[in-house]
This record gives structure tokens, sequence and C-alpha cells, in this order.
């Protein structure tokens, strides 16, 4: 009763962060029933097609939390009836995640409908072995396999909702925009390291003999000492996403700023904790797709249908998650958004403090996904 009145108190975005759950939970349940379908039929590589399945999983997930965490910045009032109500963290956490794995059951619900009627004599020859055709279907086997789904991306949900400052009523914790020193200083041993696997790879008495890790997808051949070294420069880069934005913002409000540079360098400065993890993952798997499209492009391989598909997905989820943490953030700053507007703030000056913040993230992403893809040695 309660998801129903949720439902018809739906807005615009409820609608679309619901319709994209949905649809994206339909997409990894027909990966999930795909590769039930080709384990039917024992073609073999079974646990690679579940791997497979691995990373738009991860994808809703990651999605799944990042709307979750902004639903009290988009709906106040509906935590602050619950609150009155009695309903304390962990209640409200269980509500928040149930509302995801409501939508990605009816996804994954959608998607099994459609896999067992095409079961049913329907489908062609081309897509037979896909879903197992003329093979007994045991029942538990797709409901166990799709209630991974929900599973996942409810305790993801549940696990991003912040408290207690998203709760009204209760004492808010101060925001911190610093970081501190083992979270500076981290990622340059990993960067080392994945460069060091990096050199070692690449050597001069280095043999093809040595590229024993076949990549899916029809990317080249790859040594474990290359692929490792690349992953580890990659995430080291990518951990420093949130502190090159913080200080980007700093070096913009350096020096006498005027009214434009102080408001986008401390706003930058600010949001950085919180654009940091998004934009980070967005631009890595940018790199990914960049680095699978030049791959492709320079042995003239064509690119795969569902790898396509599947890239897809993942980037529409990453976008996605980034547009809800820019809409949370939105939603932290609007009272000093008002209190500059009561002051007489030109409208302009606040379009062009965006603007000014949006182009120096925008060059903080160029610089570390660049330095990704330069690193890459797949190709």
């Amino acid at each position: 009763m309660y998801y129903l009145r949720l439902a018809r108190g739906y807005r615009t975005l409820d609608l679309a962060r619901g319709l994209l759950t949905a649809t994206a939970a339909a997409v990894v349940a027909a990966f999930l029933l795909r590769a039930l379908g080709r384990a039917l039929q024992g073609t073999g590589g079974n646990l690679e097609r579940l791997l497979w399945c691995l990373p738009p999983l991860a994808a809703v997930a990651w999605f799944a939390a990042a709307a979750a965490r902004a639903v009290p910045a988009q709906h106040p009032e509906r935590i602050t009836g619950l609150t009155a109500a009695g309903a304390g963290p962990a209640r409200i956490r269980l509500l928040v995640a149930g509302e995801t794995a409501l939508a990605c059951a009816l996804g994954s619900a959608f998607t099994l409908l459609l896999f067992l009627i095409l079961r049913n004599d329907i489908a062609g020859p081309s897509l037979a072995p896909d879903i197992g055709m003329g093979v007994p279907l045991p029942a538990a086997a797709p409901v166990a396999l799709l209630a991974v789904l929900p599973l996942v991306a409810g305790v993801s949900a549940a696990c991003a909702v912040r408290f207690p400052e998203r709760l009204p009523g209760r004492p808010a914790e101060p925001a911190r925009s610093r970081y501190g020193a083992l979270r500076l200083l981290l990622p340059a041993p990993v960067l080392l390291a994945g460069l060091g696997l990096e050199l070692y790879g690449l050597r001069p008495d280095a043999t093809d003999a040595e590229r024993t890790v076949t990549l899916p997808a029809g990317l080249p051949a790859t040594s474990p000492a290359l692929l490792t070294g690349w992953a580890l420069a990659g995430l080291a880069l990518a951990l420093w996403t949130g502190p090159l934005l913080a200080l980007a913002g700093r070096l913009l409000a350096l020096h006498r700023p005027a009214p434009l540079r102080l408001l986008a360098g401390r706003g930058l400065t600010a949001q950085a904790r919180g654009l940091g993890a998004p934009l980070a993952v967005l631009t890595s798997i940018v790199v990914l797709m960049l680095v699978a499209w030049r791959s492709w492009a320079g042995t003239g391989t064509a690119a795969p249908a569902l790898t396509l598909v599947e890239g897809a997905l993942v980037l529409a989820c990453a976008v996605a998650a980034l547009a809800a943490r820019l809409y949370e953030l939105r939603a932290a700053r609007r009272p000093a958004l008002d209190a500059l507007d009561r002051l007489g703030t030109p409208p302009g000056l606040l379009t062009g403090t965006a603007t000014l913040r949006t182009l120096t993230a925008s060059t903080v992403l160029l610089l570390t996904g660049g330095l990704t893809v330069l690193l890459c040695p797949l190709v």
C-alpha cells in the first residue's frame, strides 16, 4: 500500500528514475537468462557468460545507489513525514530499498515473461540456442537467477542513503571539503606499481608467448603484467579525480578572485567530494569504450552486438548516476542560491559560475582520462 501511494504521487523525475531502473533491470535479466539458456544447451563457457553479466549488474547497482541517495533531497517532505511517524533510519532505508527492488523486479518479470513466450516455439533458429529451446527449463532456475538483481540493487540503495545529515530534525554533520593525507598519498604507490608492471611487460626481451590473457569481445591478447599494471594506473588516476577537482577549485579562487572565479572555485571545492566518484566512474567507462573502439578499428574487427548493448547500458547507468548526484548537490546548495538571489545577484553571474565550474571539471577529466588512455598497452 505504501508503494502504491508513492506511485500515485510520482513526478516526472520519479517516473524517469523508475523507468530507467526497470529498463536496466530488464536488460540485465536478458543477459542472465541468455546465460541460462546457453547452459541448458550445454554449449560450454557458462562461467564466462555469467562473468560477462557482472559489469551491467554492477552498473545497475551503482545507479540504484546514486538514485536512492538523492531521494531525501528530491522528496524532503516524504522523509519528514516518515520521521514524524516514528520511522527510524533503518526503516527508511528499507522503504527506499524496497522501492528500488520493486522496480528491478518488475523489469526482470517482464523479461522472464518474454523469455517464456519465446520458448513456446516462437523464436527463430538464430535465437533458439540463447533461450534453450527444446530443453526442459527447471522452474527454480530463472527465479533464483533473477532474484539476484533486485537483491543487489536493494542492498545498494539501502546502503547509499545518508544518515543522520539527510534526516530532518537530526544534527547535521559538518561538510568536509578537504582530503586527508592518506587519501591524497594512497594513489601514488598504486600508480607507481602500475607503471612498474607496465614497464616490465613492455621490456625489450618480452615475447608474445607471455600474452596469455585472452580478452573478450575480439580484443587482442595481453600479458597479466600489462593488464594488471594498466588497471592499477587507471585506479590511481580515478582515485585522484576528487582531489584534483578540489585543487582546481582552490586554484580558481587564488589571488584576489573576481566574484565569478570566487563562486566557481568555492563551489567546485565544496562539491569535489560528491562529484569525484561518479565522474571517475563515468570517465573510466568512457576510457574503456575508447580503448575497445581503437582496438577494433586497428584490427578491422567488427564490434559484437551484445558488447555494444552492454556498453550502452553501463554508460547510461553511469550518466544517470551522475545526474542523480548533480541533483542531490544542487538541492544541498539551494539555501545558498536563495541567499544570493535575495542579495540581488545577477542571473548571468550564476550562469557564468556554473559554466566555469563545468569547464574546469571537464579539464580535470580530460587530464585523468587522457592519461589513462595513453597508458593503455593493449593496442
